[in-house]
């Protein structure tokens, strides 16, 4: 939702033009009235700092769209005021499309949704620049630094608010969490434990290409060239690859397992809390104990 420069109202002509169209232009002024802020309340702040997730919507200077998903301890997305919000950039793939679009065109969207517990979603409109890790700490010590190279940001995002309202319940599923398995591989460079090949486009590529430029095959020995006149054999099809066997998941752990350490790390969590201490960004990636 852009804010019209021909309009008082929030939104955008498109959007207005949409709702004269379909009559709902009285339902949108309401909801524009009741809904919309242009800055977080408390309750919004309150929200977005227990957030573990959220998605973000850029486009570049042509209006081509990438959307993404970024995750954290909660707190990573960080409140600095009713109007501003910072989040950490990392090195990723190396692509940083979400970076390259805010550097053509600084204006973003920002959905936060909470499958768990609220089953409710925030969106955030606003914009944003990119900031060097030095730059930001230096007006903000406070905020969380991982010691492990790949998960200490290298840029952060500052976001300031536009728009701000809700996102209604009515199909937003309610999950909830599965016991960890494993640690989150997170910061890793290795290509499988970072999902590898998962959609088969590095080898479809690779079909496509050899089908392309098919390697020539050698030219076959007139078969009155070889010792009484026999013709060459017919190639023998090279044997199936045999791929090593996949290990199997480790075992889950058990019901009572899994809600003993839940039990614990909320005690833990509750007396972090009571004592004023802020979430630790290296107990969001260590394995289950």
């Amino acid at each position: 939702m852009a804010t019209s420069g021909s309009s008082s109202r929030p939104g955008s002509s498109g959007e207005h033009a949409i709702q004269e169209q379909l009559g709902s232009t009285h339902r949108a002024d309401r909801f524009y009235a009741d809904q919309v802020l242009d800055h977080l309340n408390e309750r919004m702040r309150e929200f977005t700092g227990r957030q573990e997730m959220f998605f973000l919507s850029t486009a570049d200077r042509h209006g081509n769209c990438d959307s993404t998903f970024r995750a954290g301890p909660p707190g990573f997305l960080r409140v600095l005021d009713e109007h501003t919000l910072a989040f950490p950039e990392y090195r990723g793939n190396g692509v940083h499309a979400s970076l390259g679009n805010i550097r053509e065109n600084p204006h973003l969207g920002i959905l936060l949704v909470d499958f768990v517990r609220a089953r409710i979603g925030l969106h955030v409109n606003g914009s944003a620049e990119i900031l060097d890790d030095a730059e930001i700490r230096a007006e903000h010590p406070d905020l969380p630094q991982d010691p492990v190279p790949g998960r200490r940001a290298e840029l952060w995002v500052r976001v300031t608010v536009h728009e701000a309202y809700i996102h209604c319940a009515k199909h937003i599923p309610h999950l909830q969490y599965a016991p960890k398995r494993t640690s989150r591989d997170w910061g890793t460079d290795d290509h499988k434990r970072k999902g590898g090949d998962f959609f088969g486009t590095a080898r479809d590529r690779a079909g496509r290409e050899s089908v392309e430029s098919p390697v020539p095959a050698a030219p076959a020995e007139p078969a009155a060239g070889r010792p009484g006149g026999v013709p060459a054999p017919a190639p023998v099809p090279a044997a199936e690859t045999i791929r090593p066997p996949v290990p199997a998941d480790p075992p889950a752990p058990s019901a009572r397992a899994w809600r003993e350490r839940a039990e614990r790390l909320l005690a833990e969590a509750r007396a972090r809390r009571a004592a004023g201490e802020r979430p630790s960004y290296e107990e969001w990636f260590s394995p289950p104990q």
